[in-house]
């Protein structure tokens, strides 16, 4: 695996638009259609870049059910809207196939939608550089957290650590955005595998 940091995008940016085919259902669905979903006020918007097999997302994906719970509500009705997003070039990477994703998703309960970014176009968008990358919007649509999940590392190849998965960083974001208050600026990057970014 290569061992990369997120790019941390510019906070304040607007979250780029997207119409990508969720592989759980097969219906295509637009940012808005994510942020519109159900009868809830949405207060603000979770986008994970993530794979089915990356070890570091495999360190990490039961945490994410956990918060998909927590905040977007077995059946999104939370107040934050979320979407997991793989991009991973499944042609060099076919264990992140579409039927592989359904699989992850539907093993792990994850609640909110997993979708196909076969293009890499929302990737490039949203500045995301490896798995997971985290990027959380307020109700603005404003980019206010682009960091860790938490400061465990899976053990690999003499990195890592033994810190339990608890989501802290990104749990402590999404609860300043609930209250109306801006998350720390002091954010600590994502660390994952690079995105698997097709060859010309």
């Amino acid at each position: 695996m290569s061992r990369t940091e997120s790019a941390m995008a510019p906070l304040g940016m607007i979250a780029p638009d997207f119409r990508l085919q969720n592989v759980v259902t097969g219906t295509t669905l637009s940012l808005d259609d994510i942020l519109n979903a159900g009868s809830v006020n949405r207060l603000g918007l979770l986008v994970m870049f993530v794979c089915v097999h990356c070890p570091y997302v495999k360190h990490v994906e039961h945490e994410l059910a956990l918060v998909g719970r927590d905040f977007f509500g077995p059946a999104g009705e939370g107040p934050i809207a979320m979407a997991a997003i793989q991009s991973n070039d499944i042609e060099q990477y076919p264990e992140d196939a579409p039927e592989l994703m359904r699989e992850q998703a539907l093993r792990l309960g994850w609640p909110f939608p997993y979708l196909l970014d076969s293009s890499q176009d929302v990737a490039r968008a949203y500045h995301a550089a490896c798995t997971p990358d985290f990027f959380l919007f307020d109700a603005h649509r404003r980019l206010v957290y682009r960091g860790q999940l938490d400061d465990s590392r899976p053990r690999r190849n003499g990195f890592g650590n033994d810190i339990p998965v608890t989501g802290k960083d990104l749990r402590a974001a999404i609860q300043a955005v609930i209250a109306g208050r801006e998350p720390s600026i002091e954010q600590r990057s994502s660390i994952g595998c690079n995105i698997k970014w097709k060859t010309a």
